[in-house]
């Protein structure tokens, strides 16, 4: 048998020569310095590397990597870091046969000659500005980096041929060249002091970016909003146009929301009772067969959620198309389907009453009101329903609400929409630009046209681009304002920066120019603070630090207005009549937290409406699976289920431990140990009162706390009507206790990375 020492292996470039176990050991020496409880030696054994004659270089680092984080666990966390420098080390092998980086602009030369960045770059910007933004990058900052961090990056964000898996760039190169890109139209005299600043912020993770960005900005691919929401109209050309739209924004990697409420029931006449409607479900089918019809460039699979109302004739049918049971012809289980209520249909319910089910299409005005105007819906519902010359049916409100209750518990994807909340507590004019969906992940509200052709200049897809602050990076409420001026300055530079695949989105986006920022690592925030979610010890700090985060950003904006003017559709804005999220949210909040103010809001009202504001919308409190990753922080507003979550992708089994656990593991509330949603959705309402949008808000339930093992219906419309109650505009996930290891529960989702998460 040959002698380890005696056996060849397989260099990077192909090359044969010695083994070198010393080498191998001083490497895994360097990336163990100076971390707290890692031992070399338990790499070394963890790894059982079967050497063979010829054995590749690049399989023995993969090896030990795997065994690196094999060890990672609640008592010896440094494992992920030392896993990540091991990880940093092979990537940058990979990219540059050597450890240390080029300089920036070799790199950049290099990579735009090969197809990868685009040209622009390189003609933007001088010799000069490149050798001094090159002394600027820190290519340190990789190391710290966690290794689920690294291999998402890998995986997803950094620039590579998906076939070969062959990775073309470094992290901080990644950093530095999105800034670049963003802030080129800037005035050359400033452009790199943004840049600067730019870099530091989301290279040392105070800003979180979606995956759209960081995987697209810099490439030749021009399209990086995170949402889209497209507006069927109930007519064959707007379908047409609709299911267009579709493939041509998942071919983008965007996540799509989609309202079809609009669509007649089955059995509605068509061309004055020549031929019969075949309803809603075929047509989703073929919305369905859009959104599933393009990979989005290997990033992820297309992922769609579906609105209508909770009045269509056709409800009961809708309510139970993502199920198991049935067949394929009434089924249409590969999107995911939001349920529009209101105050007429909750009456209903509390009442004991009946729900009235009517086609849009027989019903003039009805679906509009819906929107635009609660009390002109009530009146118009109500006289409907006494006309029994018109197709209807009635239901009792109990049983309705049940069904979509049990779809929602069963699949945990039949979300919430309160539209009559979008709408009262919007920073849009709802007489003028009404609220009708929200999109994939259920934080977006932004107005909508339906479109009549794939050019239709009329109609309006909208868009949102969206950006995150990492609160595990604040210590005072002030130290938010540095993070919201760079992220509202570089995603409108975005906004004009980026391609647009349909007329009508453009139209949208350039009027509006609307923004989604929101938060990670806000489990942290609390476990530092040394508040909890469930027993009100955190709606202070939470109600400090939500409004610290819409005046801030609006004040960016409003800067940023002074300087290049505001948006065009800044009219169509309730913020033009100088009425700000904190007149219009609901006051049954102020029972459960007194809170004041303690900005000035009244100034900054002033200079709204002297200088209008850039964006129409600002905050959007979205998931962020995969980006929480990068910073190495809890998921957006979400506590976590274990101290170390394993979180399953496509691209493996990624351990991630929670920040700071040696100091703050029983700071930490963790799902599970929640006594109930209470807590939870209270905290969701004091962020709703300044988020101008909508918030990713789940519902979760463990079974075991319930006499047999069920959740009873009257605990799910108890939390329904709460957060309804309290304001809440829109749920997301509904999440169920399934007993598996509750830290191996993290699963990443259809949105994961940046869809509409981020």
């Amino acid at each position: 048998m040959t002698h380890i020492d005696k056996i060849q292996v397989t260099k990077r470039d192909g090359r044969l020569e010695p083994i070198d176990l010393d080498k191998i050991h001083k490497v895994i020496e360097w990336a163990a310095h100076k971390l707290d409880n890692v031992s070399v030696s338990q790499i070394e054994l963890k790894s059982h590397i079967q050497f063979y004659e010829g054995i590749k270089t690049r399989d023995i680092h993969e090896t030990i990597i795997k065994s690196a984080a094999d060890l990672i666990s609640e008592d010896t966390p440094d494992y992920q870091y030392v896993a990540a420098r091991l990880a940093i080390f092979h990537l940058r092998k990979i990219a540059y046969n050597k450890f240390t980086p080029p300089s920036l602009f070799d790199h950049v030369t290099k990579l735009t000659d090969a197809g990868k960045y685009d040209q622009h770059i390189l003609a933007d910007y001088s010799h000069a500005e490149f050798d001094e933004l090159d002394e600027y990058i820190d290519h340190w900052r990789d190391m710290n980096l966690a290794y689920a961090a690294v291999e998402q990056m890998a995986g997803k964000y950094l620039v590579q041929d998906r076939v070969s898996k062959t990775v073309y760039e470094s992290p901080q190169f990644l950093y530095m060249l999105v800034g670049m890109c963003l802030f080129a139209s800037y005035d050359q005299s400033e452009r790199l002091h943004y840049v600067k600043r730019f870099y530091d912020a989301t290279s040392q993770f105070k800003i979180s970016l979606p995956t759209p960005i960081m995987s697209g900005v810099r490439t030749p691919s021009r399209q990086f909003s995170s949402c889209v929401l497209i507006e069927c109209g109930d007519n064959l050309d707007s379908i047409n146009a609709t299911t267009s739209a579709i493939v041509r924004y998942v071919s983008q990697r965007a996540g799509i929301g989609i309202n079809a409420g609009r669509i007649r029931a089955l059995g509605s006449p068509i061309r004055g009772g020549e031929a019969q409607h075949t309803g809603c479900v075929p047509f989703y089918k073929l919305f369905q067969t859009a959104v599933k019809c393009c990979s989005q460039g290997g990033v992820r699979g297309g992922a769609a959620t579906l609105f209508y109302p909770l009045w269509h004739l056709e409800v009961e049918s809708l309510l139970v198309l993502k199920n198991n049971r049935g067949v394929e012809d009434n089924r249409v289980r590969h999107m995911d389907y939001g349920v529009q209520l209101n105050k007429t249909l909750y009456s209903r319910l509390i009442k004991g009453q009946d729900i009235t089910l009517f086609s849009p299409s027989d019903v003039p005005g009805l679906y509009d009101a819906f929107f635009e105007d609660q009390d002109k819906f009530e009146e118009l519902y109500t006289k409907y329903e006494q006309d029994k010359t018109i197709r209807q049916r009635q239901v009792p409100a109990t049983e309705l609400f049940s069904l979509m209750m049990q779809e929602r518990a069963s699949t945990g994807r039949i979300y919430i929409q309160n539209v009559d909340h979008c709408n009262t507590h919007s920073p849009f004019d709802a007489s003028v630009a009404p609220i009708r969906q929200s999109n994939l992940c259920m934080e977006i509200a932004l107005p909508t046209k339906p479109l009549d052709n794939i050019n239709d200049e009329e109609g309006e897809i909208a868009l949102c681009t969206l950006s995150a602050v990492n609160l595990g990076k604040v210590d005072k409420v002030s130290d938010i304002e540095e993070p919201a001026e760079l992220i509202v300055r570089a995603l409108d530079a975005l906004l004009d920066y980026q391609d647009y695949p349909v007329k009508a989105a453009e139209n949208g986006s350039m009027r509006r120019r609307t923004l989604g920022v929101g938060v990670i690592n806000y489990a942290y925030y609390l476990a530092k603070n040394g508040v909890r979610y469930s027993d009100g010890s955190a709606l202070g700090l939470t109600h400090q630090t939500f409004e610290a985060l819409q005046y801030y950003l609006l004040k960016a904006s409003n800067k940023l207005a002074k300087e290049q003017g505001a948006c065009p559709a800044f009219n169509e804005t309730t913020y033009s009549q100088g009425i700000l999220p904190i007149d219009t949210y609901k006051k049954d909040l102020d029972k459960i937290c007194q809170e004041p103010l303690h900005l000035d809001w009244e100034t900054l009202r002033t200079d709204i409406t002297t200088h209008g504001l850039r964006n129409s919308t600002l905050t959007a409190l979205m998931p962020s699976e995969t980006s929480s990753q990068i910073a190495n922080a809890t998921n957006g507003i979400e506590p976590p289920r274990g101290l170390v979550s394993i979180k399953a992708s496509k691209d493996g089994i990624l351990k991630q431990v929670v920040p700071d656990i040696e100091k703050l593991k029983h700071n930490y509330e963790l799902l599970w140990q929640m006594p109930n949603n209470d807590g939870y959705l209270q905290l969701v309402a004091i962020m709703q009162k300044f988020v101008d949008q909508s918030i990713s808000a789940n519902t979760n339930y463990d079974p075991s706390h319930f006499e047999g093992g069920r959740v009873p219906m009257k605990v799910l419309l108890k939390d329904l009507l709460t957060a309804y109650k309290l304001g809440v505009k829109t749920l997301y996930y509904h999440n169920t206790r399934d007993g598996a290891n509750d830290a191996q529960a993290d699963m990443e989702d259809d949105c994961a990375g940046g869809a509409c998460k981020i």
